[in-house]
């Protein structure tokens, strides 16, 4: 049975007393009402929190992830994070692949390429992110689109590779836009990337890999767009800021 999995991703908010403040009170909720049953929890904090982030979530389920790394293993790139500086820190999963990496960054997929094989030289879990955006999906590109993606990045990998992955489909026109993807659309294309991963590693590796929504989630759809046969949980962006939606989303 594959993972239920909600991810966090703070982006670039929360200062320090924020972050701990908010995960603190969260690990005290969760294990009060015993909420994170059979579910994998994890939040990504901006870098400078990251090392704190993983203290206060020692000996918890709660699990803290980054929301980037360099291509690079070291060197003269100022103001970059190595995956070896995560290592060093306890930190065990990065997320990749960002529309708003894409976007903002510039960053191709022959880069993302690099950052994979960095993130796994370093036994990194990988939350690798694919999506559309409007004018793809507006042409009914969007399935060329993410077929592409994912040829030319995490397809590279070996069977015993993939499984250090999460897929979080993303559609870049339904990211802080207040639109999501229906329920059908958003279904119709978890199954799609399942297909591609049964075709390239087999039932028993696709069926493991957890596949995850993106798109505005909130503490309203969640529940709906969970049950959907091959969405394996979310990740989820503003409505995670607030605790009691991102519980709310949890508990979906």
């Amino acid at each position: 049975m594959r993972k239920k999995v909600v991810i966090a991703n703070w982006k670039m908010n929360y200062d320090f007393h924020e972050t701990t403040s908010f995960i603190r009170n969260f690990l005290k909720i969760v294990f009060e009402k015993k909420i994170n049953h059979n579910k994998e929890i994890i939040i990504a904090p901006s870098f400078p929190f990251l090392h704190i982030s993983n203290q206060i979530s020692q000996g918890t389920t709660l699990n803290i992830a980054a929301q980037n790394i360099h291509q690079k293993e070291k060197g003269p790139y100022t103001g970059e994070v190595s995956a070896s500086m995560l290592k060093s820190i306890g930190v065990q999963k990065v997320i990749l692949g960002h529309s708003e990496r894409r976007e903002f960054f510039f960053e191709k997929n022959n880069v993302l390429l690099k950052k994979i094989k960095i993130a796994l030289k370093y036994g990194l879990n990988i939350i690798f992110c694919v999506g559309e955006s409007y004018l793809e999906r507006s042409n009914d590109q969007q399935f060329e689109i993410i077929k592409d993606q994912l040829k030319k990045t995490v397809f590279d990998c070996s069977s015993d590779e993939i499984k250090s992955f999460y897929i979080a489909y993303e559609p870049i026109w339904a990211i802080g836009t207040g639109k999501t993807a229906t329920f059908e659309q958003a279904q119709t294309m978890h199954e799609f990337i399942r297909s591609l991963l049964l075709e390239k590693y087999g039932e028993r590796i696709s069926n493991r890999i957890p596949i995850l929504y993106g798109g505005s989630i909130n503490d309203f759809n969640a529940k709906d767009l969970f049950y959907q046969k091959d969405i394996d949980g979310g990740l989820v962006g503003t409505s995670s800021m607030e605790l009691k939606k991102f519980l709310k989303i949890i508990q979906s």
